[in-house]
């Protein structure tokens, strides 16, 4: 009697078993709407494709460390597609001996959906943004323009390749290269799981990546990062409530927007970074000063929002982060000149 009393009771308990974790799972049903008020999938945008030519040429240029002084970096050394568009550096090092750059480097993925660029907000899109690097003489140390078009115009490969972007007369040009890049780094928008999720499959975040995401809403992080990139559309000053170097230690501070524009307003301005593969692109912040990602999320509570987050808050937090992970295609990767 007992042994079938057992085999009733066995499958009754793992039904209940189920039914609980069903439950648990539907807590966060009414999650989906709210999200799709501050976040849209990249599959909702409206984005044009760019010109094959512009962006093989793009491409070349990207890799190519003619596009240094000295031929010591290329716009990959920085911004490396094999490790989400960074080099997990603090800064990155110039084309000259010794030099660095005075800020982060970003990842260009999904960059070309950013409304402004660079930490200062100074480079309306990604196709003048690519111009800045190659004339910094602490970056690719490139003297003037004219300099870098004469030389790619000495270059077969580059008079065929922007020929055929470009056209016939005169196509080697600055204004061209720059363009060109832009085209490239416009194909670098991967989706994540988090763009599935919006789409309206529910499943494709699990029960802590959920969690996390109303912990992320409810904290109030959304008054910035949201939008299809979670970031990346406004300046906002980082230390609004403490001084951030403070408790990010830095070095150095940084006056950010004010360098540019000497109002008093706008010190400590930034761009709002995007926040999709975050995970994956440390060091954080303007000057790479936190390296670990549930430090930058306690750091930016504070500084941001007031708020002393719990452990349990940042750990849902960051676990939400990881469903924002997405990569480019293995050949998208490859530098031309080694396929």
């Amino acid at each position: 009697m007992k042994k079938y009393l057992l085999i009733f009771i066995l499958p009754a308990f793992m039904a209940c078993g189920k039914k609980q974790k069903e439950k648990s799972d539907d807590r966060y049903e009414d999650l989906h709407p709210i999200a799709t008020n501050f976040f849209q999938p990249i599959s909702s945008l409206d984005l044009e494709e760019p010109d094959a030519d512009k962006v093989n040429l793009g491409k070349h240029l990207f890799f190519d460390t003619r596009l240094s002084g000295e031929g010591n970096i290329s716009c990959n050394s920085c911004h490396n597609l094999k490790t989400f568009g960074v080099d997990n550096e603090r800064f990155s090092p110039g084309d000259a001996p010794g030099t660095v750059g005075g800020r982060n480097s970003p990842t260009v993925f999904h960059a070309a959906l950013h409304k402004m660029q660079f930490w200062d907000g100074r480079a309306a899109d990604v196709e003048e943004q690519a111009g800045g690097p190659i004339l910094n003489p602490l970056e690719h140390n490139i003297k003037d323009e004219t300099q870098l078009v004469n030389r790619l115009k000495a270059v077969e490969l580059y008079q065929d390749l922007f020929s055929k972007a470009y056209g016939d007369e005169d196509p080697i040009t600055f204004n061209n290269l720059t363009n060109a890049i832009g085209a490239f780094e416009r194909t670098l928008i991967p989706e994540s799981r988090f763009d599935k999720y919006l789409e309206g499959d529910q499943s494709a975040l699990s029960t802590d990546e959920k969690k996390g995401l109303k912990a992320f809403i409810d904290s109030g992080c959304i008054t910035c990062h949201s939008g299809p990139a979670l970031g990346g559309q406004m300046l906002q000053k980082f230390g609004l409530f403490h001084d951030y170097w403070k408790h990010t230690e830095s070095e150095d501070v940084d006056l950010g927007l004010y360098d540019i524009s000497e109002r008093e307003s706008e010190k400590y301005f930034f761009k709002v970074p995007g926040l999709r593969n975050i995970v994956h692109t440390a060091p954080y912040f303007h000057d790479g000063s936190v390296q670990d990602l549930d430090d930058s999320v306690r750091i930016m509570g504070k500084l941001q929002r007031n708020v002393d987050l719990s452990d349990e808050e940042v750990n849902d937090i960051v676990a939400f982060l990881g469903s924002l992970s997405s990569d480019i295609p293995e050949d998208v990767k490859q530098s031309p000149f080694e396929m």
